[in-house]
């Protein structure tokens, strides 16, 4: 992460700091921006994704593709895995938008260059992405960053209540689920059964009760299966580009 922050300063600064943007990012579907966050105690570099620079989907509401960024942040937090960059949702200059701190990679190093990559953080991504309903897992959605670990970014189409899944990380498929994910797993399912619980509070303000509910289910599903899910063959299981 950008400066070696630590997630609650990274959050801090995030959500008190000035913003300003420096350029729009090339290559994003949606109006995306490299910026600055500076504080009176430290700046970093983020990214900046605007509500008003979303493009429309047939599938997902209007307006709140920034919002489901910033949901993944609050699920992976939940589940104790860190896989995605401190996010968070507020106002910047061209509006609402998801603000998540930058990952300082080399671009040309994503998932599928990685000859020998981290099981643990790949079993997490891949569990993460069907708890999620992940539909656009692209192998450059995955960064490395200069100690070596693993991030995941680009989340806003993810929790639809209906079966999105689509991701470049099948290499699990049919394999046991470690437990260790799996208790993280019931964990989290428990924690958004409750509604005075800080994770449903924090998601019910970025999704619908019923996207949260068909999460839960999809935790619950991976855990009572005990096995990673074979890639569903009535519809696209990897997405377009793969990169």
């Amino acid at each position: 992460m950008s400066g070696h922050l630590s997630t609650e300063r990274a959050l801090a600064l995030l959500e008190e700091g000035a913003i300003e943007t420096i350029g729009q990012l090339p290559w994003s579907t949606n109006y995306t921006f490299l910026a600055r966050v500076a504080d009176t105690e430290s700046d970093a570099l983020a990214v900046y994704k605007p509500q008003r620079g979303e493009r429309p989907l047939w599938d997902f509401a209007s307006g709140t593709l920034c919002e489901r960024e910033t949901a993944a942040f609050v699920v992976s937090e939940a589940l104790g895995w860190g896989l995605v960059p401190p996010t968070i949702l507020r106002d910047g200059p061209l509006g609402l938008g998801a603000v998540q701190l930058f990952v300082h990679h080399d671009p040309e190093v994503h998932y599928l260059t990685l000859d020998s990559p981290d099981p643990t953080a790949v079993s997490r991504l891949a569990a993460f992405d069907v708890i999620i309903n992940n539909a656009d897992r692209k192998s450059g959605h995955v960064l490395c960053d200069e100690t070596g670990r693993l991030w995941a970014i680009d989340h806003g189409i993810s929790f639809h209540v209906e079966p999105k899944l689509r991701t470049v990380i099948w290499e699990l498929a049919g394999s046991p689920l470690p437990t260790a994910i799996a208790g993280d797993a019931t964990r989290l399912t428990d924690a958004l059964k409750d509604p005075r619980s800080a994770t449903r509070v924090a998601l019910e303000r970025l999704l619908r009760a019923d996207e949260i509910d068909a999460a839960v289910s999809r935790a619950r599903e991976l855990v009572e299966s005990g096995r990673f899910p074979d890639a569903d063959d009535t519809r696209p299981a990897v997405p377009w580009p793969p990169v």
